[in-house]
């Protein structure tokens, strides 16, 4: 159970933004039904690596199983009358339905708000687009990397002498679902408080708006000094020291966010001269002459090797942490403590384990009901309880309309 339970979800979106928002949705407890296309959602084919294999016709992509779980999924053939008029019997008792056509593709299939409205006027339409819905690049295709390339963050993120990085995961992508997801949840709390209002039945949102929209502080930065913020590898634009120190045997990082905290690590590091010299005496001082303080603390650092300076700095109150990888970010005892990874069983994949939702309600996360779907694992559940018959349901997969 959760708060969004009863809540009916259509998902005709594929890929990431999309998916990945209906997952937060499911998590929440909405009951998301997956409208894949025939061939199945293009993720399910994004590897390796693969969990299942080819022989027993089970070989997915760790990639799709990370954006799906609790879902049903229904694999229709939408470019069919027949697969267009089921989607209209799905819609009948929906609250949200979500697609990530091109601008302009749902309706084109004949699923204008116009008519979205007529048939369900308690239905919202969540449309998550590439380059949002009007402007002269709103009919191109968003991905994920041409996106953080034209929407500025590859340019601030890698080395400052280096070439330009895109971050580790598909960022645009995923900022992209987190905003669709409180769109559909504002919407859905707006309906339920129309107090005579019109309701909000179309919500927006696009990989460029929100790429953008993440940019924050560097986005604000170059609005207030004219200039476009440069890359500072691990420094930060703003806070001095803040970044990534080698030791006598590996690298920690360090953030030093307060007063309180650059006079302790003064102190720590037996340069108490520092905290009153005129170049790095206030945070705005340390960032004008960066360039001068760091190599001191670097060479501080140096001498000492990274458990040794990570216990000192933690008595102190200085926050800092080791550089984990992926595997060893999941295996920290806070992380194990706090349950970041879920045990799930799949019934033809065996484990699949997840990453758990961060999100806690009255103390409880909330649960993974179910394992990612298999292509049109739940096709006869949902189309019975849309009020199909079995034998239509019969027909519909001979005709491979489903």
């Amino acid at each position: 159970m959760g708060p969004l339970t009863g809540i009916r979800v259509v998902d005709c979106s594929t890929v990431l933004a999309g998916p990945y928002c209906t997952m937060l949705l499911a998590d929440l407890g909405a009951d998301v039904v997956k409208v894949e296309p025939p061939e199945g959602d293009a993720t399910r084919t994004w590897g390796p690596p693969w969990v299942g294999n080819d022989a027993a016709g089970t070989r997915t992509a760790a990639y799709y199983l990370a954006i799906n779980r609790n879902k049903r999924s229904l694999r229709l053939d939408l470019h069919r009358e027949a697969g267009r008029e089921v989607l209209w019997r799905l819609l009948d008792g929906a609250d949200l339905v979500v697609e990530n056509f091109r601008a302009g593709g749902f309706e084109r299939l004949g699923f204008g708000d116009e008519a979205l409205a007529a048939h369900n006027p308690r239905l919202i339409h969540l449309a998550i687009t590439g380059y949002g819905p009007v402007g002269p690049d709103a009919g191109k295709p968003g991905y994920d990397f041409v996106v953080q390339a034209v929407g500025g963050l590859m340019s601030i993120t890698g080395e400052p002498d280096g070439r330009p990085l895109k971050v580790g995961v598909a960022i645009s992508d995923v900022v992209t679902g987190l905003y669709a997801a409180i769109g559909a949840v504002a919407s859905l709390l707006g309906r339920e408080r129309e107090g005579g209002r019109e309701p909000v039945r179309r919500v927006e949102t696009s990989l460029l708006e929100s790429t953008l929209a993440v940019l924050i502080n560097q986005a604000q930065n170059a609005f207030v000094t004219g200039r476009s913020p440069v890359r500072r590898a691990n420094a930060h634009p703003s806070i001095v020291p803040y970044e990534t120190f080698e030791t006598a045997d590996g690298t920690i990082a360090i953030g030093v966010g307060s007063q309180k905290q650059w006079l302790a690590l003064c102190a720590l590091l037996g340069r108490p001269e520092l905290a009153t010299e005129a170049r790095f005496a206030a945070n705005a001082d340390r960032v004008e002459h960066r360039s001068e303080l760091v190599p001191i603390l670097g060479a501080a650092f140096s001498g000492r090797s990274s458990a040794g300076w990570l216990a000192e700095l933690e008595a102190a109150g200085i926050p800092c942490g080791p550089i984990l990888d992926v595997a060893e970010a999941f295996e920290t005892p806070q992380a194990r403590f706090l349950g970041s990874r879920v045990a799930v069983w799949h019934p033809e994949l065996g484990r699949v384990d997840q990453v758990a939702s961060p999100l806690r309600f009255d103390g409880e996360v909330t649960d993974v009901r179910l394992p990612p779907p298999t292509p049109g694992e739940h096709t006869r559940e949902i189309l019975l309880e849309a009020g199909y018959s079995s034998a239509e349901v019969d027909r519909l997969t001979e005709q491979a309309v489903i």
